[in-house]
């Protein structure tokens, strides 16, 4: 199958690996997107090879429980196929969902990038609820042994994210960052008076309106800029430690990576069918099915600008980017006898030139 052997090459150019595992990869990258689901047996059914699916099966399961996959090198793949700015917006995140009676609970750090975000490190709890100040700061520190802290723009994170030892964090390491207080966050007034809940400060908004605090307040015991918005039944505090006229807009790159659950769940990749619940086989198989997102991903952006997707009355895509760049790979490579020129013009944009 010259396709098969055209990705693996492909995959060479990257890879460190031997040959047997690049040609899982590519074989796993080949059926998981005819697929559209984590379900083993599904991807295995769709696995190119003359094997049987038993055996597909068994494959799969010894990739994630055997081979020692390096997330690090996977991270630099991921940014080598992304046409990525100089410096990122980082998104902090966690997704979460029960399988029976164990709860599969993942924190992700992802690159925000053109209307959705890319994972470039993930964490597999193995815990229900919040995650803890320990964990982010892992997941950060990560990314700054690999990619440095001059390619973070900003770090965008929801009200989960917050807490004194976790913004001491950021601004000893000088990692800027913009991200959503509680409504009662304790907030020094101005010029040094007391201590109130940040939705009090700011009670005097109007419904849809918005405003800069005019100097840094004391949160936490550090000097911080204020930004907030009035919500029918809500407000958005925004905190952050520059340029505090942006911060509600920057904020709000936060939801991109709202998309990108959205794409490996019921969108796209259907995660919440997975049978796993042991946290590393969990993590490498979100690194494989973190390379099929991306693919999906660039391919859509490049099917979206050949032929731009229809707007809807209200202004928004009749069909996501993923899933105009997912359905069509699935239709290249469900139909590759007769879809060789389609496959190989998708297979461009797994790397950035």
């Amino acid at each position: 199958m010259t396709e098969l052997n055209a990705l693996k090459t492909k995959f060479n150019e990257y890879l460190d690996w031997n040959q047997a595992r690049i040609d899982f990869l590519a074989r796993f990258i080949l059926a998981i997107i005819p697929a559209q689901s984590v379900n083993l047996t599904r991807i295995a059914q769709k696995f190119p090879g003359t094997a049987q699916v038993a055996s597909h099966y068994k494959r799969i399961q010894r990739f994630l429980k055997e081979f020692p996959l390096d997330f690090t090198f996977l991270s630099r793949l991921i940014t080598t196929i992304l046409p990525l700015e100089e410096t990122w917006i980082l998104c902090m995140d966690r997704t979460n969902w029960k399988l029976g009676r164990t709860d599969i609970n993942i924190l992700f750090l992802a690159v925000a990038y053109r209307g959705a975000a890319v994972p470039l490190f993930w964490m597999t709890l193995g815990k229900a609820g919040n995650s803890n100040t320990h964990e982010r700061i892992v997941l950060v520190r990560r990314f700054l042994e690999t990619f440095g802290v001059e390619k973070i723009r900003f770090l965008t994170a929801d009200r989960e994210f917050i807490g004194r030892q976790w913004i001491r964090f950021l601004k000893d390491n000088k990692i800027r960052f913009r991200i959503r207080i509680r409504n009662n966050t304790q907030i020094r007034s101005a010029r040094g008076g007391q201590f109130m809940a940040a939705r009090l400060i700011v009670r005097g908004l109007r419904i849809g309106h918005a405003t800069v605090l005019n100097t840094t307040r004391e949160v936490w015991g550090m000097q911080l800029y204020v930004a907030a918005a009035r919500l029918a039944n809500d407000y958005v505090i925004v905190i952050t430690d520059f340029d505090p006229d942006h911060a509600l807009d920057d904020y709000l790159r936060r939801w991109e990576i709202e998309t990108l659950f959205g794409c490996l769940k019921s969108r796209g990749f259907n995660l919440e069918e997975t049978h796993l619940t042991h946290p590393e086989r969990i993590d490498k198989l979100l690194a494989l099915v973190t390379l099929a997102f991306c693919w999906s991903y660039v391919t859509g952006l490049a099917r979206h600008e050949k032929k731009p997707i229809r707007l809807k009355k209200h202004g928004r895509l009749a069909k996501s980017i993923f899933r105009k760049g997912l359905e069509f790979l699935d239709n290249v490579i469900s139909n590759i006898t007769c879809k060789t020129p389609e496959f190989y013009w998708a297979l461009n944009f797994l790397s950035c030139t």
